[in-house]
């Protein structure tokens, strides 16, 4: 060893640990800053094999050794450690891993960088790797080195950037970072792994070692059937739920996954929802965000539990009939230091320059999609999701910002693409290449865009040049409905279209239709004050309201709360105002949302034709000046067709003319003015004969009595 060598190892300036600790030859060296003295022993028999003279004040330790497998005998002044040294492995990782990664191809990255817990030529310990290409040097620090950067700087795989270190004895729950010098001499603030597969409990952000035991799964049955439960002719009802404010104990905490799993999946299953969607649950810094601003995209908040209890709460909700979807979070992250943004020293994860590169309206870091590294970190993390721990889809948050350039970015302030126009190229072959890969190894899962602008072929296949999503969220249909129902119903009749208009495209793409948390944060009011008059009317018309959704094309989705009328804005530090349902108006608004969600589920004609304009006819679509709307949902033609009415204003209409495709009975099988939802129990006890008199086009009608601000379902019954 050079007198330079050794300074900079002393130092933690050099970049390549193994040229120089280790066995070389006949001498062993190693490096214990602050030991009292190193003993070489036999690895099996723990003879004393050689005691190693300090060869420098800072506990470099180096001499002769006789050949053979060896573990080292450390003495620190407050105990001695045995362990066996990391600098005397060899290669860790394959070169066939490296060179999927580096051209963001391996789609396993989970089980290949990060911390993993395993056996390296029979020796237990941690394997970790870590993505750094333009460090000077990585070390792995934490709570068993002191959080010592000199103590295990790792080895630098120059062809894949990929820094690699496998540390003997350690065991899973260790806790640690990375200590990285960057190119220009400076150690960067401690590192979080983006790799990790479990962390420390926020506030604190360290990673964590994750248990390496498999879950053993016992939802075979669910995933054999998940296409089926999944498809576009099958009813799919969304729970939509942030983890931490559902429901709090009796001290304000948070469940974890056991408690959620207890609580929360009981009473979605018997709420009749066919699916859990999570705001983002991957790790993140700042619980204000919503989990919106993610750190650790292969880890579970550690706010819940740890991984295995996730992996739990999915098995005894596929038990339970319910599907789990994910928010996901590839279009940013957040700039905090212990994060991805410049990793290494320099713009690793994200764009170089702000106007690619910063979101303004976030201050968050943009992923760079053109970057191999990058687009493969985020493929390998949605399947992580979906093949690791059997999520059965994705929703895409912020879609529109990836694919645009000038996503909110006043002119001058965004670049061009090379044809000099406005779309992200990257993003978009990103997106493809995301639902392409799921399609192939994830059969049934779902990717949902939440997609807010009209670009085309949202969820047209990849192969016919479209994005390939299973579903996007239809906002423009939310934005229209919700703009007529906010209106007095005297004036209802001049926004009539807002109520139409979203059957003009409804099949241009496979919809879902959204009433999520976005609508009731930050002043907008819940979806209970968003409906005007007086106390019955708000409550008569959000029972419309959610009436006309469940029958109208597309999936159906809710955040929690709405199905009980929570009054006030979601508050994301309380939980959800549970004892409302103590109140006969806000429990008949639970039961009305159960019953459509019964609805929906039996009767096919609601769902069966969802994706194609065979499923969907108007009846009554022109009666402006009633705020009257009638059509038809029609399954196959074995299946009883359902005719749905609303009703917008809060006059009762005597003797309603509708036409209808087939005589003999139909039966009320829903109406939201009955009693047990609150309302005046006004209807058409319970059934109508068709009429022999044409009408809207068929040779029958039925004349109906149209209750108050209400929407009724009925069902040919022959």
């Amino acid at each position: 060893m050079t007198p330079d060598a050794i300074e900079a190892l002393v130092q933690g300036r050099h970049g390549d640990p193994f040229a120089v600790l280790g066995r070389h030859g006949d001498e062993l060296r190693s490096f214990q800053p602050g030991a009292q003295s190193v003993q070489v022993l036999a690895r099996d028999s723990g003879e004393v094999m050689a005691t190693l003279p300090r060869l420098h004040p800072a506990g470099l330790f180096a001499g002769p050794v006789p050949p053979g497998a060896y573990r080292l005998r450390v003495e620190w002044p407050a105990l001695p450690e045995e362990t066996e040294d990391p600098y005397s492995f060899g290669l860790l990782l394959g070169q066939l891993d490296l060179h999927l990664f580096a051209e963001g191809r391996h789609f396993e990255l989970g089980r290949v960088l990060g911390a993993q817990a395993m056996q390296v030529d029979g020796i237990l310990g941690v394997r970790f790797a870590v993505w750094a290409p333009n460090a000077g040097r990585v070390s792995v620090v934490g709570t068993f080195n002191g959080w010592d950067g000199r103590r295990h700087p790792m080895r630098r795989r120059a062809e894949a950037g990929v820094w690699e270190l496998f540390i003997p004895r350690l065991l899973p729950g260790t806790l640690y970072k990375y200590e990285i010098l960057g190119r220009d001499g400076q150690v960067l603030p401690l590192k979080a792994d983006p790799l990790a597969l479990a962390t420390e409990a926020p506030p604190e952000t360290a990673s964590r070692v994750a248990n390496p035991q498999p879950h053993r799964w016992l939802d075979e049955r669910w995933m054999r059937e998940r296409a089926q439960r999944q498809a576009p002719d099958a009813p799919i009802s969304i729970y939509e739920v942030h983890a931490a404010s559902w429901w709090r104990d009796p001290a304000g905490e948070s469940p974890g996954w056991e408690g959620l799993a207890d609580r929360l999946i009981p009473y979605a299953q018997g709420m009749g929802f066919t699916h859990l969607e999570l705001l983002p649950i991957m790790e993140h810094p700042f619980g204000g965000s919503w989990g919106y601003q993610p750190l650790a995209m292969f880890a579970p908040s550690a706010r819940f539990g740890a991984p295995e209890g996730f992996s739990t709460f999915v098995d005894r909700a596929h038990a339970a009939g319910l599907g789990i979807i994910l928010d996901w979070v590839p279009a940013h992250f957040p700039t905090d230091a212990h994060g991805l943004y410049r990793f290494d020293g320099t713009a690793l994860y994200e764009h170089a320059d702000p106007r690619e590169g910063f979101h303004r309206d976030w201050n968050t870091a943009i992923y760079n999609f053109g970057r191999n590294e990058v687009r493969g970190f985020l493929l390998a993390s949605a399947l992580h999701w979906l093949e690791h721990h059997h999520v059965d889809g994705l929703r895409v948050d912020a879609v529109a910002s990836m694919l645009y350039r000038d996503y909110s970015r006043p002119a001058g302030e965004w670049l061009p693409n090379r044809h000099g126009g406005r779309e992200n190229e990257e993003a978009v072959r990103f997106l493809q290449e995301l639902n392409a890969v799921v399609a192939e190894r994830c059969e049934g899962a779902v990717v949902i865009a939440e997609e807010s602008t009209a670009w085309p072929g949202v969820t047209k296949p990849t192969q016919e040049g479209g994005l390939g999503f299973a579903y996007k969220w239809n906002m423009g249909w939310m934005h229209d409905t919700l703009h007529f129902m906010e209106q007095d119903p005297i004036n209802r009749r001049w926004h009539h279209d807002s109520m139409t208009f979203g059957l003009v495209y409804a099949w241009t793409e496979r919809f879902v239709l959204p009433l999520s948390h976005d609508e009731v944060v930050y002043g907008k009011g819940s979806l209970l004050t968003k409906m005007p008059g007086d106390e019955w009317q708000r409550f008569a018309n959000l029972r419309a309201y959610l009436g006309f959704m469940w029958t109208q094309p597309g999936r159906k989705l809710i955040f929690m709360g709405g199905e009980f009328a929570q009054p006030t804005e979601w508050n994301h530090d309380i939980q959800l105002n549970w004892p409302l349902l103590d109140d006969p108006r806000h429990r008949g608004m639970q039961r009305l949302v159960h019953d459509l969600n019964a609805a929906y589920r039996t009767y096919p004609a609601l769902h069966r034709q969802d994706a194609t304009p065979d499923g969907f006819q108007w009846v009554v679509a022109d009666d402006r000046a009633n705020s009257v709307f009638a059509w038809l949902r029609l399954g196959s033609f074995e299946d009883p067709p359902a005719l749905v009415i609303a009703n917008f204003t809060p006059v009762p209409r005597h003797g309603y003319r509708v036409g209808v495709p087939r005589g003999g009975s139909w039966d009320e099988v829903v109406n939201s003015d009955g009693a047990a939802y609150g309302g005046t129990n006004c209807g058409n006890g319970g059934a109508v004969t068709a009429l022999a008199t044409p009408s809207h086009g068929f040779d029958y009608a039925l004349e109906l009595f149209l209750p108050p601000l209400a929407t009724i379902i009925l069902l040919h019954r022959g």
